[in-house]
């Protein structure tokens, strides 16, 4: 840790950055060595990042034996970032959410042990802030793994035999929310995501939906879909030296904030190598471990 001219330690929170997902096509043969197995490209992942957004829980209910895996496939410290369920986001609405909560925690996510980051909850665009439905929603949110477990042991009979109901150690957790209609720039809702210690995504959409950037927990998350087209495009040196300045701002002081970032611009493979070289300008590397 470096020191100033006055013998005061630069505090600075851990920055990490990754990608949305790592099971795509177009990166085989390109970040992908050619030859590469497929049952092998998250490995790779952990080779050349610290941490991953994984997004197949956002579509259906995963299995224990899959985290696990994932889990073994990389090195000791890298970091998952889990997206929550759109059953409860996009159906649900997050209303009437308590048992579809305990199936999602329920399902495996605590097998990923101290490799479980952030729980990212994306809202669907025509989800309009309403105070009191995310108060309740933001309060039924497990703090630490081991409220998690408690939620997770009320799953219904979906997950008979397939729930994974262990922790290896009570820990906290951390939640961000990705909203995406206009009426979330209402500022009781940075005060409600305050309260409660959740993070306010900041995301990055070519315009397509609002940019929200309140800083309302101990944590950054940022989501990175690309700068002119979504999920398209790439970003230029000089748009990483930017969002690498303000990560690196967002992590130093007095706070300490950790930073997690993640690109979702992989339509034509500018994902990994957007990652990998924002990872360099912050100092973020490969975990290594074992």
């Amino acid at each position: 840790m470096e020191t100033d001219a006055e013998g005061q330690a630069d505090r600075r929170g851990r920055v990490r950055v990754g990608t949305s997902g790592w099971r795509y096509p177009s990166w085989r043969g390109d970040f992908y060595p050619p030859g590469l197995p497929q049952r092998r490209e998250l490995e790779h992942i952990g080779l050349t990042m610290s941490t991953a957004e994984l997004n197949g829980s956002f579509y259906s209910l995963q299995r224990p034996g899959s985290y696990r895996r994932w889990r073994e496939s990389v090195p000791t410290g890298f970091v998952f970032a889990v997206k929550g369920s759109r059953y409860i986001t996009h159906m649900l609405r997050l209303r009437d959410a308590r048992a579809a909560l305990a199936n999602f925690l329920a399902s495996g996510v605590l097998a990923l042990g101290p490799a479980l980051g952030p729980i990212l909850w994306q809202l669907p665009e025509r989800q309009e802030f309403e105070p009191d439905l995310l108060a309740a929603f933001l309060a039924a949110l497990p703090q630490t793994t081991g409220e998690a477990l408690a939620i997770a042991r009320n799953h219904d009979e979906r997950l008979d035999g397939r729930a994974w109901l262990e922790i290896e150690e009570d820990r906290p957790l951390r939640h961000a929310i990705e909203p995406r209609s206009a009426s979330f720039a209402d500022p009781r809702f940075a005060d409600l995501l305050r309260s409660h210690g959740v993070a306010m995504t900041v995301a990055d959409t070519a315009g397509r939906w609002p940019l929200f950037e309140d800083i309302t927990a101990d944590f950054v998350y940022v989501r990175l879909h690309g700068s002119t087209e979504l999920y398209h495009s790439g970003y230029t040196p000089e748009e990483l030296q930017i969002w690498a300045g303000r990560a690196t701002a967002w992590a130093t002081g007095g706070d300490e904030r950790d930073v997690y970032v993640y690109f979702d611009n992989d339509a034509r493979g500018h994902a990994p190598h957007d990652a990998v070289a924002l990872a360099r300008l912050v100092g973020d590397g490969p975990v290594g471990g074992s």
